[in-house]
């Protein structure tokens, strides 16, 4: 098979590329993934490099699962095997587990997640005596973070303020309990890669060797210590191919540097540069706005965008005058362009900048009784009950997982208070264990030397729940996933507890039964990576397949989407960009960056909304339009007419006016509808006009509908028939 036939000649420039490092800067919709994963073919076939001398990392297990899966369609069903292809995390934590002896921690670590993390960070402030407002946990957590991000340590924590000295006592300890729990958190596993490749030449020459060629994805959202791994891991025979677009640089907040683009250049100033510009996703009208946005931006390469679907339409530009109004204009917009057969729902996808904006929106689907998907909110892996199931697995997996005991030693409620896990934790402490190792040890009875470390009273249900963690260990070697799961679920009385009768009840029962399903998956597998592939989940690998309805997500979440039809909410001063930014220029660029990202996600139609007033319907604040607004020609626009920043707080004249259009005389129309008309629309079935008017040349008709109430709906667009 050829797979150079159907590539563009940049494209095919890519994957035939020799030896050597290669950036490739492609833009959105440039067919990034079909390259990448071309080049992995075209290595195994043509350049005769076997399948487990190739490493690809990219950001999410679904993007890994779709470049496999296209690499074995392409080269056959085996074509992969041997080859090393994931996450940056899950293939640092598998190089950990086999170089286990030089760490820290223990081979059978467990990974701490994010709600982990930041109640270990709470204990410590709180055993330090701290005022958490003033040393908030998640705030000193992102810290942290940050640090490692850039491959700092506790020790070298850099200490300027009295602030950065406490930070530095709060890291200092939180890698101590880290390891006491043998436990490690997401950056570690990037930390204590990078780390081992530094200071054990052996190591690192193994695994550079073995690796004949290193490919990335998404590079632009890597982190220092992200780099630093690719550097050591292609070090042997500088065969990196990189792919990326700054332009797309959306996670600072994460540790992303879109620098590293930069740091690759200057490192292998002999690499080979190529720019990816034809687009096959969206209309020219929608690249043109999109280049309006970002040409703006600062030290930028500039890539000129094409596409051969034809300019499209124009972008639809509207201010709504109230944020109610603007959820409202948004649900019915997709009802009409689902009702006139324009777009299937989940075609449509709705963008905001924060997820307090989805409220709203929400309760504007939910009116109209119309189906929506939330992306990123309540996510199946974030349910109470889901964790918690997971905790016990943990638990029994490695008892030492301080956090997870804490979380599920008194769930359901057994008996063990606050001041009983203090204690716990304080004579574990005293005699230099885990608590999980007092507490398997009160399972003796009696006989164990902590038994009157207690009282009677908190002793009895310590020693109960510490019984039941050893038989689940003792299981543990001889017993599936499944049938470990079913015995922890049983001994504890979980779904009597769950499922109270109330629909709430049934629901949280129903997804422990699903998280049930899945360690059904795991029958031939072992708990630990069980265990380490769902803490390593996204939000992107949590979204449905296959549901047709509407999508609502924020406009980070929504980066390697594409949709139909998308609606850019919010589009004021203070939200995009956020008003964090406005005295940050690095994070005012972001937010560039971001609306860019939204905007090329539509395929065909751009919905750009803002509302006048913001606040609610009680007490509500004039707004003003985003700035980036203006950076939009206005020739690209229909809809409210808009003459740059002089719109700031005036309200909508019309929906439907076309912009910078010459005065002429309006034609007259002649009102279809009366009030009392019976009608029928394609989607809320009958209603009745509650009266109309002649606004802009269209027919503007309020109906009142028995299944979603009363509309407000331009007769042009509405697909409105009288009923006689």
């Amino acid at each position: 098979m050829d797979f150079l036939e159907h590539l563009n000649p940049r494209q095919r420039q890519a994957v035939s590329a020799g030896a050597g490092p290669v950036l490739v800067l492609a833009g959105p919709g440039s067919g990034k993934t079909r390259v990448l994963t071309q080049r992995i073919a075209y290595l195994i076939a043509y350049e005769g490099v076997r399948p487990y001398q190739i490493l690809a990392v990219t950001f999410t297990n679904k993007a890994a699962r779709e470049m496999e899966s296209r690499v074995d369609n392409l080269l056959g069903e085996y074509a992969t095997q041997g080859m090393m292809l994931g996450t940056f995390h899950s293939t640092c934590a598998r190089i950990l587990r086999r170089e286990a002896d030089v760490l820290p921690v223990e081979a059978n670590y467990v990974i701490f997640d994010a709600d982990d993390q930041v109640r270990l960070v709470k204990s410590i402030i709180r055993e330090f005596n701290l005022n958490d407002k003033m040393y908030r946990p998640t705030s000193v957590h992102g810290a942290i973070s940050n640090a490692k991000n850039e491959l700092i340590g506790a020790d070298d924590y850099p200490t300027t303020t009295y602030r950065d000295e406490v930070v530095k006592r709060i890291y200092v300890e939180y890698q101590k309990r880290l390891i006491a729990s043998n436990a490690v958190d997401f950056d570690d596993i990037l930390v204590y890669t990078a780390r081992l490749l530094e200071e054990n030449p052996a190591v690192r020459e193994k695994y550079a060797q073995r690796f004949r060629h290193v490919l990335v994805d998404e590079f632009q959202d890597t982190n220092v210590a992200q780099y630093t791994l690719i550097k050591h891991l292609a070090s042997a025979h500088h065969n990196v191919f990189v792919v990326g677009d700054p332009d797309q640089s959306v996670y600072r907040w994460r540790g992303a540097d879109w620098r590293n683009v930069q740091r690759f250049e200057q490192d292998f100033p002999d690499a080979q540069v190529i720019l990816l510009e034809q687009n096959y996703r969206s209309r020219q009208n929608i690249l043109d706005a999109a280049m309006s946005v970002i040409d703006r931006a600062r030290n930028r390469r500039r890539k000129q965008l094409f596409t051969e679907r034809g300019h499209g339409e124009k972008l639809f530009y509207y201010e709504a005058p109230d944020d109610y109004a603007e959820a409202s204009f948004v649900v019915d917009s997709i009802a009409q362009l689902v009702a006139s057969g324009q777009f299937e729902p989940g075609e449509c996808a709705v963008m905001y900048r924060t997820n307090a904006q989805s409220r709203l929106l929400e309760e504007a689907f939910l009116q109209a009784r119309l189906p929506y998907r939330l992306v990123g909110a309540q996510r199946f892996y974030g349910r109470r009950e889901v964790r918690d199931m997971i905790a016990f697995l943990r638990l029994v997996y490695n008892s030492n997982d301080e956090a997870s005991l804490d979380r599920v030693i008194n769930v359901p409620p057994r008996g063990i208070g606050d001041k009983t896990l203090t204690n716990l934790h304080l004579v574990a402490r005293q005699q230099g264990l885990s608590a999980g190792a007092v507490l398997l040890d009160l399972a003796r009875g009696s006989n164990s030397p902590y038994w009157e470390g207690f009282s009677a009273r908190a002793v009895a249900p310590l020693a109960d729940f510490a019984g039941m963690l050893a038989n689940w260990r003792a299981a543990l070697p001889i017993a599936t996933i499944t049938e470990l799961f079913d015995r922890i679920a049983t001994d504890i009385g979980y779904q009597s507890y769950l499922d109270d009768g109330t629909e709430e009840g049934a629901e949280r029962w129903e997804n422990v039964s699903e998280l049930r399903r899945l360690t059904q998956d795991y029958a031939t597998r072992t708990l630990d990576e069980f265990l380490q592939d769902v803490a390593l989940i996204s939000d992107q690998d949590t979204i449905t397949e296959n549901v047709n309805a509407p999508t609502l997500l924020t406009l980070h979440a929504a980066k390697g989407l594409e949709f139909g039809a998308v609606f850019i909410v919010g589009l004021d001063d203070g939200i995009l960009p956020h008003s964090r930014s406005f005295d940050e220029p690095e994070e005012m660029e972001e937010e560039r960056r971001l609306f860019y990202v939204g905007i090329t996600r539509a395929k065909d139609r751009l919905y750009l909304i803002r509302s006048v007033q913001r606040g609610g319907r009680g007490y509500a604040e004039e707004t003003f339009p985003s700035r980036f607004l203006d950076d939009i020609p206005p020739e690209l626009l229909i809809g409210r007419a808009r003459t740059g920043r002089a719109l700031r707080g005036r309200a909508p004249e019309t929906l439907w006016s076309a912009p910078n259009q010459p005065s002429r005389p309006a034609p007259i129309i002649q009102s279809k509808y009366r009030a009392g008309t019976r009608v029928r629309h394609p989607l809320w079935e009958e209603g009745i006009v509650l009266n109309s008017r002649i606004q802009d040349d269209d027919e503007i008709v309020d109906i009142v509908f028995e299944s979603v109430g009363i509309k407000r709906l331009a007769a042009s667009l509405a697909n409105l028939t009288i009923i006689p």
